[in-house]
């Protein structure tokens, strides 16, 4: 009854609930799923009456007529959520299909939903993302001379702007599937006939960006694996390594970048103990915000992270202070958590401008409404997931205040100049305590952990988002490295 396409949309419905199938058409969808017992009930709509007259005549030549409701809608309009697990999209365009799913919130309550778009499917991957879905499974199924990408969607939260190349490829197994391998140098040779034509048009720079993509999409498949030095690029995109500050030592610091990269471990910093689980989890690639060769090395030692790196064949990756003022890096995750705990009014500026473009360190934000200090520091080690947060123990309220990741304590004269009634960051000396409580500023001291750590999960995110073939883990040894008592 199905073709190729569909049966990859049939084989992705969970078959926990009721199942929608949006745009029916004929309804074989809907009663493959019926008839296989695979869902009880299946809600089939279309936005024209005659698809739908074709439906129901399907429905009763299978016999399941009374499993299938017909409604007569445009997209999702009108559709009752209540025990819906599933919905599928199919042979629709990408365009087409953002409008049905944009508006409808219910969708993000954990629905199972199953996409198969027929064109503009680059454009749909984007917008998923950027919207906070995220792509859980995605295969091809060829059908006469086309290839259909069908996948499997559900909302998770983190919104995240995926690149070029991850918005062509998605999730397909393009390294080992042959389908997949064909349907990603078919893009390649359509973009390559597209920048022809723009270098023909005079239009330099954009087919430049068209070529380039293109040979990237070439080389992904002839090579069958994703090298140390993609992921390297993939960072600098994301968090670009320009960023960091003189004095750093941000980039690929250890390692070969052509080596094959199967399988990442992501770390705050890199110790023998990283190393170690990263061996166990066979990783080649370790990526951590702090660099593992920081000052300038006069010996390697026998049992020195950086050796143990070198004769264990494990690559290492370190964004710094370009993660710490980058978009969605480290100070950003910091704003994340504060405005998911407190009340913050939109308005924000950064708190120190780094970069010519205005990029930098932490943010100057209001709560709606101001907050003891004890209070706010209460709910500072909840939202950090700290085990101690040092405060200032003259008593004010907060309103306005600052934050900024790490050892941010010499940035205290930034607060004062600034008027923030309280500066939140970590690993704060004594001498800063000392001025803070003479300007009659606050300080919320979270520890150096505990504001970096976090950003680990958003690295996650980002790496899978682009790399979905590559399993990404967050280390176990990536723990606070001082107790309390």
């Amino acid at each position: 009854m199905l073709d190729s396409r569909l049966k990859l949309c049939a084989e992705m419905v969970s078959g926990i609930g009721i199942t929608c199938d949006v745009g029916t058409d004929h309804a074989y969808l809907a009663c493959e799923l019926v008839k296989s017992g695979k869902c009880q009930k299946v809600i089939a709509t279309d936005i024209n009456s005659g698809p739908l007259n074709a439906a129901r005549q399907t429905s009763e030549k299978y016999g399941v007529s009374d499993k299938i409701e017909l409604v007569l809608t445009n997209g999702l309009q009108g559709i009752n959520p209540e025990n819906i697990s599933d919905i599928v999209i199919a042979g629709m365009g990408g365009e087409t299909i953002i409008g049905i799913l944009n508006g409808h919130k219910w969708l993000k309550d954990g629905v199972n939903i199953i996409l198969q778009p027929m064109s503009k499917d680059e454009l749909l991957r984007k917008w998923l993302y950027d919207e906070g879905f995220q792509i859980t499974e995605e295969k091809v199924a060829e059908d006469d001379k086309f290839i259909y990408s069908v996948m499997k969607v559900i909302f998770v939260g983190e919104a995240i702007s995926i690149t070029d190349f991850s918005a062509i490829v998605g999730r397909i197994d393009y390294l080992s599937d042959n389908v997949a391998k064909k349907y990603v140098m078919r893009r390649a040779d359509k973009l390559l006939s597209i920048a022809k034509a723009l270098y023909s048009a005079g239009k330099i720079n954009i087919a430049d960006e068209k070529y380039k993509l293109a040979l990237q999409l070439k080389n992904v498949v002839e090579n069958s694996y994703v090298s140390t030095n993609d992921v390297f690029n993939l960072m600098d995109f994301y968090f670009p390594f320009k960023y960091q500050e003189k004095w750093d030592n941000s980039g690929f610091l250890v390692g070969n970048p052509e080596m094959a990269v199967h399988n990442i471990l992501l770390t705050l910093d890199i110790t023998n103990e990283s190393i170690y689980e990263a061996m166990k989890k066979k990783c080649e690639l370790i990526i951590s915000h702090h660099p593992v060769i920081f000052e300038p090395l006069k010996q390697i030692s026998y049992n020195s992270p950086v050796n143990n790196l070198i004769k264990n064949n494990i690559s290492a990756i370190c964004s710094h202070t370009c993660l710490d003022v980058a978009d969605n890096g480290v100070n950003d995750a910091m704003y994340n958590i504060i405005s998911k705990t407190f009340k913050v009014s939109d308005s924000s500026e950064v708190f120190e401008i780094s970069t010519s473009d205005g990029h930098g360190y932490g943010k100057v934000c209001e709560l709606e409404n101001e907050c003891d200090t004890a209070e706010f520091a209460e709910k500072l080690k909840i939202a950090f997931n700290c085990s101690v947060v040092r405060f200032s123990r003259n008593v004010k309220k907060v309103k306005r205040f600052a934050f900024v990741s790490g050892s941010g304590g010499s940035m205290l004269d930034i607060a004062i100049e600034k008027k923030c009634d309280c500066l939140i960051t970590g690993d704060v000396k004594h001498d800063v305590w000392i001025k803070a409580e003479n300007c009659g500023l606050s300080i919320f001291d979270c520890g150096h952990f505990h504001t970096e750590n976090i950003v680990l999960k958003r690295l996650k995110c980002v790496i899978e988002a682009n790399y979905p073939l590559l399993n990404v883990t967050i280390a176990d040894s990536s723990v606070d490295p001082v107790r309390y008592i």
